[in-house]
This record gives structure tokens, C-alpha cells and sequence, in this order.
């Protein structure tokens, strides 16, 4: 359940009241993680997996009411802007032009009483914060424009251009550096609300970043580009299930070359904040680690790429000496040579199983539950797959037939719930099921189809859909497959908050 799809009064889901009350949801439905999507602001096309920033926050993701108790805005400043006329449904393009216009507001009362906590953040996040802050002004500077179509002096960061840049554009690097410090504010209250109560959270890194990203743009030499700083190869995958062009994903390609000789830098960064963001990290694309796909700058499709050695075992070798025993999972989904499967078992790291690709008749699968290994974690699908319930009535009827035979399924019990039993019962050490499975929602829930535009990410779960009699059905089953999580006592949980406290109390001072 991503942050974007919690109910919210303001066109997209925050982290607020609605994201404590998940929460508490997932409490009484006897459950031990939440799984959300890359929290980084987005940009072309609204998707989490191509964003201005591998490190900051999405400032959607901000909630308001709470800025209203902080007195950085005004109830009534909040209602007077539309905000989209569904509410089951994020409609990006209205808040882009309305959140950052209301966010300004809160700005200028945050200048009238900067807190002290403000100057530490900025000074503990600078290493990419700075460059993300002065990114995002030039980029309002010159209206949305991708950094590749700036001027030679901004594109290759000219010194004397710079520091006119942070003089010249000081109040908008600032109000950026602001949303920064209100989402890490925020995102470290939600985190620490979930984590004493038992809950804790997988999130999501994608494999690559975005071409016009601070990331990119701030480290050229650390990806294929050429002497004009235009890509070379991009990423994306072949035909395959999906989409018979493949996937142009577009992404630049990383020289990992020169990221083997500084020791893996960039990444040692990366994957350190999203160990301190999340729990447990789920890193997308792994196979890319092994092989990648690169094609050609100006293609297309995707079908003229060809495969290229990854780093392999070498970067996560490095990246344990570095920050010690990682807790990830890695999608390993799609075609598996024998290297990937090889690296995969090396790094230890659990893999993934999705339901939704086991029930070809045509032939055995590994996604079927009695050929998985407890060391995994079973998915009944992915944000790149239809709902189950929308599966049942797309997918083809002779793997519809199959499995409503393997899984027992009738329709009384509805065969979404019946297909996430089958990940329940399964001997994968952890079950992770979309939402929309657990609501019984079809095709119109889903939250994306791979190589389309424009109607995507946009899902969005109703107040009234999340309820106490939901939870309890759900923490039945919990209970029938051993999967439930037993609630601490109240007083183990205060002791355990009010240790924290005073831990924080003592870094402080």
C-alpha cells in the first residue's frame, strides 16, 4: 500500500492521521510490515521509479493538517484549492499545480520562524541535499526544462555560474530545502509510530535513477553519458510478457567502472539512507546487477539492446564492509540465467515469488507454491501486475482453470481470497499482498501497467473501505497459516518508547 493510495482530504495520501490509522489496521489484522513504493518526488509520467532525486522525499507526501497545527497554514487555505474530482484517484496533474503553490504559503511563515532543527538538518543531509535544492531551483527557473536543455554553464555546473545560482535563486533553494526538512520531519514520526507498534517497513529502491535528477546531474562521471553529457545506452529490458517492443525505461546506464574504482560511493550513500528510511529494503530490477540490458541512445523500442556484465557479487561484498549486514530482499522476477540464480544464492538475499506467474498448464513453474524454499517472500502480485481479482478476469481461461484447481478456490469464499491463501500457506518466510487484494478491487485498482502513460499510480483506497472487520478477517487467516503477530503487551511497548526517548533526548544534547 503505497503513501500515495491512503485516503486523504487532499487529492493523495500523506503521512498523517489516515497513515497512523494503517497502521493500527495492520495491528488488528495481525501483520508485522508494510510495504510502500520509492517515497522520491516524481517527475515525467508521476511514476515513484523515475524521480528528481535517489534521496529526497515526495513533498505530495506531506501532510497538511499537520502543517496547520504547526500554524505554517490555514484550514480554510487548504480546502479553497481543488484538489481532483475523485477521491479514489490521485490526480498528479492538479497537484502539480496547486500543492507547491499552497506549500509556498507555509514557506513564508516558516522564514518568519525558521526552528533550530532546520540548520542541523541541512547540515546532516548536505551531501546531497544542497545539490537537490539547486537543482530543483534552476529546474523552476527554467520552467520544468530537463537539465540536458540548460545552458552549457548550468548543464556542466561551471563554478562562477554556481555561486550566482545559490544567490540568485537563495529563497527557492531554501523553500526546497524546507520540504526536505517537513517530509524527513513527518516521515521519522510516521516511521517511529509504526515501528513501536510491531510494524515494520519494506521500501522500495529502484535499480536506476532518473535522467534528469540531481543524481545525474551533480555525478556525470558516474554514468555513460558523452562529452555533451547526453546518454549513450539507456536502460530498459527485452520482449518479453509484458510488451512485445520491451521496455524502454530510458534510465542512464551506470559506469560501474569507474564505481568500482572510488569503491562504490554513490551507491554506499544510497543504499545507507534507504536502510536508515526503511526497515528492510527491496531492491527492483536485481538481475541488473549481474547483466544489464543497454540500448542505444534514440531508439525507440527497446529491441535493439544487448546484454552487458553487471558488477555482481563485488558491489555487495563492498557495501557490507561498508554498513555492516544488509537487511534486503531482491526482485529477482523475469528471465533468470544461470549467473542471476548464482548471484542471488551468493548474496543470500531472499527472492521473489508472485502467484499471478505460476499457472501456465503448459508447463512446471517455480512460482508454484510447493516448489518454493522458505528463504523467500511470496507475492500474490507486484505494482506491475493487475489486481487478483481483475487477474481472474483477464488472464487467459486455461491458467484461470488451473489455478482455481491447485488453489481449491469457489467462489464463495471469492477467489481473491482464496488466491492469497495460497500465498498465506505457503512456506515462504514472508506473504506480502497488495491492498487491493485484501478490498477484493478489480482491473480499475490497478496500480500500474508496464509501457503505458497517463493512467498510472493514480489508485487511491476510500476512508470507508479500511475497517475493523476487515482487519479481524484478515488476522483469521493470520492465525489458520501461523503468520500472525502477536501484539506486545502495552507496557512493553511504553517501555520500549520511553527507552527511545530518552535515547533521542541524550543525541540531542
Amino acid at each position: 500500500m503505497h503513501i500515495s493510495s491512503l485516503p486523504s482530504e487532499y487529492g493523495i495520501g500523506t503521512m498523517g492521521k489516515e497513515a497512523r490509522k494503517f497502521v493500527d489496521f495492520l495491528v488488528k489484522a495481525g501483520q508485522t510490515y508494510w510495504q510502500i513504493l520509492p517515497v522520491c518526488p516524481t517527475s515525467y509520467g508521476d511514476s515513484p521509479y523515475q524521480s528528481f532525486s535517489s534521496f529526497a522525499g515526495n513533498p505530495y507526501f506531506i501532510d497538511l493538517t499537520l502543517l496547520c497545527r504547526e500554524k505554517l497554514l490555514k484550514k480554510e487555505e487548504c480546502e479553497s484549492y481543488f484538489w481532483g474530482k475523485k477521491s479514489t484517484e490521485a490526480d498528479f496533474g492538479t497537484l502539480y499545480q496547486n500543492r507547491y503553490d499552497l506549500l509556498k504559503k507555509a514557506h513564508s511563515r516558516f522564514r518568519k520562524r525558521e526552528p533550530e532543527e532546520f540548520s542541523f538538518f541541512c547540515e546532516e543531509e548536505k551531501e546531497w541535499l544542497s545539490d537537490y535544492a539547486v537543482f530543483m531551483a534552476l529546474k523552476d527557473a527554467h520552467q520544468g526544462a530537463a537539465w540536458e536543455e540548460w545552458e552549457d554553464d548550468f548543464r556542466f555546473r561551471k563554478d562562477t555560474a554556481m555561486q550566482k545560482a545559490r544567490i540568485t535563486y537563495a529563497e527557492e533553494i531554501h523553500f526546497y530545502q524546507m520540504l526536505q526538512y517537513l517530509f524527513f520531519k513527518q516521515w521519522r514520526s510516521l516511521k517511529e509510530y509504526a515501528n513501536e507498534k510491531g510494524i515494520q517497513i519494506i521500501g522500495d529502491v529502484p535499480i536506476y535513477v532518473a535522467g534528469d535528477s540531481a543524481d545525474v546531474w551533480a555525478n556525470p562521471d558516474q554514468f555513460y553519458l558523452d562529452e555533451q553529457l547526453h546518454p549513450i545506452e539507456v536502460a530498459g529490458c527485452p520482449p518479453d510478457a509484458f510488451s512485445e517492443d520491451g521496455q524502454l525505461w530510458g534510465n542512464p546506464l551506470f559506469r560501474w567502472d569507474v564505481m568500482k574504482r572510488d569503491g562504490y560511493a554513490f551507491w554506499t550513500k544510497r543504499i545507507s539512507a534507504m536502510s536508515k528510511l526503511y526497515d528492510v529494503v527491496r531492491i527492483d530490477h536485481f538481475r541488473g546487477f549481474d547483466s544489464y540490458y543497454a540500448i542505444p541512445a534514440g531508439e525507440t523500442t527497446a529491441k535493439n539492446g544487448e546484454w552487458r556484465k553487471g558488477p555482481g557479487m563485488d558491489l555487495f561484498r563492498t557495501l557490507e564492509k561498508k554498513l555492516g549486514k544488509l537487511n534486503i530482499i531482491v526482485e529477482d522476477l523475469g528471465f533468470l540465467t544461470p549467473s542471476v540464480l548464482k548471484l542471488v544464492k551468493k548474496s543470500g538475499f531472499p527472492g521473489m515469488k508472485v502467484l499471478q506467474f505460476a499457472f501456465d498448464p503448459r508447463e512446471e513453474s517455480d512460482y508454484l507454491p510447493h516448489n518454493y524454499k522458505k528463504h523467500s517472500v511470496v507475492y500474490t502480485g507486484t505494482h506491475d501486475n493487475d489486481t487478483a481479482a481483475g487477474w481472474f478476469k483477464t488472464a487467459p481461461r486455461e491458467c484461470v482453470n488451473f489455478a482455481k484447481n491447485y488453489l481449491n478456490l469457489t467462489k464463495e469464499e471469492g477467489y481473491h481470497w482464496g488466491m492469497m491463501r495460497g500465498a498465506w500457506a505457503s512456506v515462504s518466510d514472508l506473504a506480502v499482498v497488495p491492498m487491493q487484494d485484501i478490498l477484493g478491487l478489480g482491473s480499475e485498482a490497478r496500480m500500474n501497467t508496464p509501457s503505458t502513460l497517463g493512467c498510472n499510480w493514480k489508485w487511491r483506497a476510500a476512508p470507508d473501505q479500511i475497517t475493523p472487520k476487515l482487519a479481524a478477517k484478515v488476522r483469521k487467516y493470520m492465525k489458520m497459516y501461523g503468520r500472525e503477530r502477536i501484539a506486545e503487551p502495552d507496557h512493553k511497548q511504553a517501555k520500549r518508547s520511553e527507552k527511545k526517548k530518552k535515547k533521542k533526548k541524550k543525541e540531542k544534547s
